[in-house]
């Protein structure tokens, strides 16, 4: 089946601290959009590749792309508007695919550059077999929850927690029912929405480095990463 990864990069530098949107900002002097949209295209070199970005930062991108050898052009991606909300900003991302027979579609959150090239492949194949796949990994912490009707924090678990991360990974035929539906604040993210229409969604197991990179700290760890265990 024909496959695409819609990137969507709908953030600002508020929890960053930057005027400059988190998606922008650059590690060893390249935004760390290129690492993400690099990725996708090393793990699955015949993948279309669809950025959403917000309507005031499209001619910006372009403009970085023209100033680093025209990234654009070695590492083709279709730009589309994004929406008011995740929700929206997926749901422009399905619209824009006019695909006429069933493909898979991932979506994978713009600040996440080191999804590693095995879970994107895992993730791909388990969809394609079983209709979706969705990234995750154990926590390392000890979990505790908010009880309401005791007053505390109770202990939970560790074992029965996963943290999710992207690329979540559907049939396209799939997404346009799902996100056919009206929005709700109870889409946390893209598999919350599928999971609505009633459909069952599978974990694969992701990579602990595939951090959304949010904050200062972030920054930092993600720089170290680069430096110590990727060549991009």
């Amino acid at each position: 089946m024909k496959k695409y990864a819609i990137i969507v990069a709908g953030g600002n530098g508020q929890r960053m601290n930057s005027s400059i949107p988190k998606q922008f900002l650059t590690l060893q002097g390249k935004p760390i959009l290129f690492y993400t949209l690099q990725i996708f295209i090393f793990a699955l070199p015949d993948i279309q590749l669809i950025l959403v970005l917000p309507k005031d930062q499209i001619d910006v991108w372009k403009e970085i792309c023209s100033h680093h050898n025209n990234f654009d052009g070695k590492i083709p991606h279709v730009i589309v508007e994004g929406g008011q909300t995740r929700f929206h900003s997926s749901k422009n991302g399905i619209e824009s695919i006019q695909e006429k027979e069933e493909c898979i579609i991932g979506i994978h959150d713009g600040v996440r550059p080191f999804v590693s090239k095995k879970s994107i492949q895992a993730a791909y194949l388990k969809a394609e077999v079983q209709m979706n796949a969705v990234l995750a990994v154990s926590s390392k912490d000890s979990i505790r929850k908010w009880n309401a009707f005791t007053d505390e924090f109770e202990s939970v678990d560790r074992n029965d927690i996963k943290i999710i991360q992207t690329p979540q990974v559907f049939r396209l035929s799939h997404l346009q029912v799902a996100f056919s539906q009206a929005f709700s604040a109870l889409f946390t993210d893209d598999a919350s929405v599928i999971e609505k229409t009633g459909e069952k969604i599978n974990l694969i197991e992701g990579n602990y480095e595939n951090i959304k990179i949010t904050t200062p700290e972030d920054l930092l760890f993600a720089e170290s990463l680069l430096r110590n265990y990727y060549e991009l």
